[in-house]
């Protein structure tokens, strides 16, 4: 299904690549308290993942049992260590953009059959996602009332937020939308993945239009669910496919609400995992 032209921006780097040291200095001058809150789940083997991904498992390789059952302590050395091994997309984390594509070609025009079992992606995986500096705002689009599974969120919601905030979102922004859902269901696995309140279409056509770098939201996948019928995923089409605009999921918003006034400098940096489809992170918003 083709669902837009895609945009001429840096191939790989997607939307993000439009942040240059002009647009990190300005971000980094919105900063007033210095107070930084942290806009991300706490991973670890109860971070709740939807039924099709395995979660998050931890293996000690040396730990404090070793050393009670004679384990050997030169000069008194003894030290505890660890492997993890997570499914990318889990807890908060962005999507890089060979995640989504549609009509058998990535955002940069890549075939698909440069993603590979036995490569990863060779093209647009998140190692090509850039750390991100930038302005951010949030939309809060619940406020105090609870938006059922499904609500679609459309540029109406999205622009009297913009009035109730006192901004407009523009070129290079990072924009999160607080849908209220993530600290309803406190993240159980039972509810949170039992539809969302998110994006429709045409708010995705909203935010390409308006240049921004990232989008990210409270929920599992940005948009609503469940589908209009004949859809699958058709924000992360728009907006990942034809706009190059990674997703950011999963993110917690709640206390952000409850302390940003206006923009601030929103900072992610993404893991440099090669050929990865996403990456876990910790964004956080500098106010």
């Amino acid at each position: 299904m083709t669902v837009g032209a895609r945009e001429p921006i840096a191939a790989e780097a997607g939307a993000p690549g439009r942040l240059g040291p002009a647009e990190v200095r300005a971000a980094v001058g919105l900063v007033h308290s210095g107070e930084v809150v942290d806009l991300s789940l706490p991973l670890g083997p109860e971070t709740p993942v939807p039924g099709h991904r395995p979660g998050l498992s931890r293996f000690m390789g040396r730990d404090g049992g070793d050393y009670a059952a004679g384990g050997k302590r030169p000069g008194g050395f003894q030290f505890a260590e660890d492997t993890v091994v997570m499914p990318t997309h889990v807890g908060t984390h962005v999507d890089a953009l060979c995640h989504v594509w549609h009509d058998d070609r990535l955002f940069d025009g890549s075939p698909q059959e440069t993603i590979r079992s036995t490569t990863g992606a060779t093209r647009c995986g998140a190692d090509k996602l850039p750390p991100t500096f930038a302005r951010g705002v949030l939309l809060d689009i619940a406020g105090e009332d609870e938006l059922a599974a499904g609500a679609p969120i459309g540029p109406a919601e999205l622009e009297a937020a913009e009035r109730a905030a006192g901004l407009e979102v523009g070129e290079g922004d990072v924009v999160l939308v607080r849908t209220g859902w993530l600290g309803r269901t406190g993240a159980t696995a039972a509810t949170y993945y039992d539809g969302e309140p998110g994006l429709d279409t045409e708010a995705a056509h909203w935010l390409a239009e308006r240049r921004v770098a990232m989008v990210g939201a409270d929920n599992f996948a940005i948009e609503r669910i469940p589908f209009l019928e004949g859809e699958a995923f058709p924000v992360h089409q728009i907006l990942i496919a034809d706009h190059g605009v990674p997703l950011l999921e999963s993110v917690v918003l709640d206390e952000l609400a409850a302390r940003a006034a206006g923009p601030f400098l929103f900072v992610a940096l993404p893991l440099g995992l090669v050929g990865s489809t996403a990456s876990p992170l910790t964004p956080v918003a500098v106010l």
